[in-house]
């Protein structure tokens, strides 16, 4: 897995010290017998079946880090990032482009950027965000991500009814450092409209969006040639 993990840092060009301190980290792990047994039995347990308990395997590998002193933060992304080994092979299994894991994985990188920036820790504090990769309902689709979800309330205008039951694409939109032009959303509507294209049999895919960006009160203080202003009007 050490190999897995420097392979890993490279493809996705982490910062050479953050790799360092995570390799550190998993290297303490592994130089404890019932650490590496905890972190080890959480990846084989997934491994056996993605659609497993990550919440209880990931209270596994929280034992692990309390065990050698690396925080919990670090060993919850040292933890995913071994998962995406698995998770790769599964999306080669079901035929979903390799191109599509490498853009889901990169909010790996995301949320260690974000908890660095927020909590000056190397790794993550959102594990509770994960399961949707880990268990293939949610995916990156060019700059937005989107998972199927019940709606959860009624809706009707210019003649589209929702019920509670209805289904829709929720969008998410990472904090990438990427803009949010006009044309990289609507490549990723596009994308997720085919990709999702079996879930909507009618052909009609209501997108869902829930953001402080939506705010309309934004649209009276920011610059009309915004691209967020141009989201927030679609």
């Amino acid at each position: 897995m050490k190999t897995y993990l420097q392979d890993f840092f490279k493809d996705f060009d982490y910062n050479p010290d953050d790799a360092a301190f995570l390799l550190d980290a998993y290297g303490k792990i592994c130089a404890n017998t019932e650490a590496k047994a905890l972190f080890d039995g959480a990846i084989a347990t997934y491994e056996a079946n993605i659609d497993c308990d990550l919440g209880a395997l990931n209270a596994d590998t929280k034992k692990a880090s309390r065990l050698v002193g690396v925080h919990n933060h670090t060993t919850d992304l040292l933890f995913y990032i071994c998962l995406s080994k698995h998770l790769r092979e599964t999306y080669a299994e079901r035929g979903i482009d390799d191109a599509i894991w490498h853009d889901s994985m990169l909010d790996l990188k995301y949320k260690l950027e974000e908890c660095k920036h927020v909590r000056g820790i190397c790794g993550m504090f959102v594990a509770f965000w994960m399961p949707g990769w880990f268990k293939m309902t949610r995916f990156a689709l060019g700059r937005l991500q989107f998972e199927v979800v019940d709606f959860g309330r009624e809706y009707q205008k210019d003649g589209i009814s929702l019920t509670k039951e209805s289904k829709v694409l929720n969008m998410h939109i990472p904090r990438s450092g990427q803009p949010l032009s006009k044309e990289l959303y609507e490549d990723s509507f596009a994308r997720a409209k085919a990709f999702f294209a079996d879930q909507f049999p009618t052909g009609n895919v209501p997108f869902v969006c829930h953001s402080w960006l939506l705010y309309l009160g934004n649209r009276e203080i920011l610059p009309a040639h915004l691209n967020m202003v141009d989201f927030i009007n679609d």
